[in-house]
């Protein structure tokens, strides 16, 4: 299910190499959580529950994504 535009919502990104990232998925923000657990609960829900091990993920919000491609 594609994420709502109106609701925060984090892009997760899988590293694959010395400054090299994918994008995995697109997560909606959970409420009631600080920004260091939604980040966390993203990637987990982003891998399906089984991130990689030795892997670097970041999710990062929609919103700075795009600022962040200006």
């Amino acid at each position: 299910m594609a994420p709502s535009p109106s609701k925060p919502t984090y892009v997760v990104l899988e590293g694959i190499g010395k400054d090299t990232w994918r994008v995995i998925g697109e997560v909606e923000r959970k409420p009631g959580q600080t920004a260091r657990s939604a980040r966390a609960r993203a990637i987990e829900d982003a891998t399906e529950g089984t991130p990689k091990p030795n892997v670097a993920y970041r999710a990062v919000l929609r919103s700075e994504w795009r600022i962040a491609a200006e």
